[in-house]
């Protein structure tokens, strides 16, 4: 698997990422232990999980891993923190990037993950309670702390992306913005307008998650729900709900069209183009079981013709409009 710089920074990361969202839920602890081993067999390094992602035990899952079967060292760590979840269910998620909050949640996701150090930490969504001076304060301690060693954003929209990199940057001490993480696939490309524009003007890497459409571009849905798959989950059912529907059924059925002409699986097109689209330093799939990991991972060796590439590109083009057109 080929291994690419994050931005400017001197952290490289695999091309693709293994994303860890369902594990302790619904991907139990033996199939999570085997997709790891997959993904490093692949030549796979960079590890994604967040101290939400299952209420923490995620990470726990990742923390025993660590104990007793992998070399910390094999892998690049990312974990996310700023949504405030209960184990309960009794309150509602919140985002919170308050710098205590925030602190709090970084020591809590080291002692779950059982490592001193993360190698990249993310604040996971926007916070419009919190001043982004206070947030990136936080990001700063973190890494004079070495609890981290890079810092970044995901889900943030460009300008406040920009804005933290800025702050970042006023402290002449530490890394500044290395990265952010953001939804981008052939279903959801709005970040082409903006950041990435931004982080190539100003340095920092963008990982992409989500590059299936959140499973709909393997063509599973285009019948039917499957019943054992992310759709009919009661706890991911939302999670996939905003992209079923008539809407992007053309692009689903042009992956798939694309996919019969390579003699090709769709999963291994729709991976194959997100991993390699401009900008990109590396793109996040997550899997159930090892099974669907192994299946997207057959997309290594996969370059995309470029007139497939073309084709598709224009289908799904992203509308520009005013100002960002000039």
């Amino acid at each position: 698997m080929e291994h690419r710089r994050l931005g400017r920074t001197g952290l490289r990361v695999s091309s693709v990422g293994l994303g860890t969202m369902t594990w302790g839920r619904d991907t139990d602890e033996l199939e999570a232990r085997e997709q790891l081993d997959v993904f490093l067999d692949a030549g796979g390094t960079l590890l994604d999980t967040a101290a939400s992602y299952c209420e923490g035990v995620s990470e726990e899952v990742i923390g025993g891993l660590l104990h007793d079967h992998i070399d910390r060292q094999d892998i690049v760590l990312i974990s996310k923190a700023g949504v405030r979840t209960w184990r309960t269910g009794t309150r509602p998620t919140v985002a919170d990037a308050s710098r205590g909050t925030l602190l709090d949640a970084l020591d809590s996701s080291l002692a779950r993950l059982r490592t001193d150090h993360l190698d990249l930490w993310l604040v996971q969504v926007p916070d419009p309670t919190t001043p982004l001076e206070e947030t990136a304060h936080a990001l700063r301690l973190a890494v004079a702390s070495g609890r981290t060693r890079y810092v970044g954003l995901s889900n943030h929209p460009a300008w406040a992306t920009v804005h933290t990199a800025n702050l970042l940057h006023v402290d002449a001490q530490g890394p500044g913005m290395a990265a952010v993480e953001v939804e981008h696939s052939l279903l959801t490309r709005g970040i082409e307008r903006e950041l990435v524009p931004a982080a190539e003007a100003l340095g920092f890497g963008v990982i992409g998650y989500a590059p299936l459409g959140r499973g709909i571009l393997t063509g599973k849905y285009r019948a039917s729900t499957p019943p054992d798959s992310r759709a009919a989950s009661p706890h991911l059912r939302s999670y996939v709900a905003p992209y079923l529907g008539t809407a992007h059924r053309g692009v689903v059925e042009a992956v798939a069209t694309a996919a019969v002409g390579l003699d090709r699986k769709p999963v291994e097109v729709a991976l194959a183009w997100a991993r390699d689209a401009a900008g990109i330093s590396s793109t996040i799939v997550g899997a159930r079981t090892p099974s669907q990991l192994r299946g997207a991972l057959a997309a290594e060796d996969l370059a995309l013709p470029p007139q497939i590439r073309h084709a598709l590109d224009e289908i799904t083009a992203p509308g520009w409009g005013y100002p960002e057109r000039f």
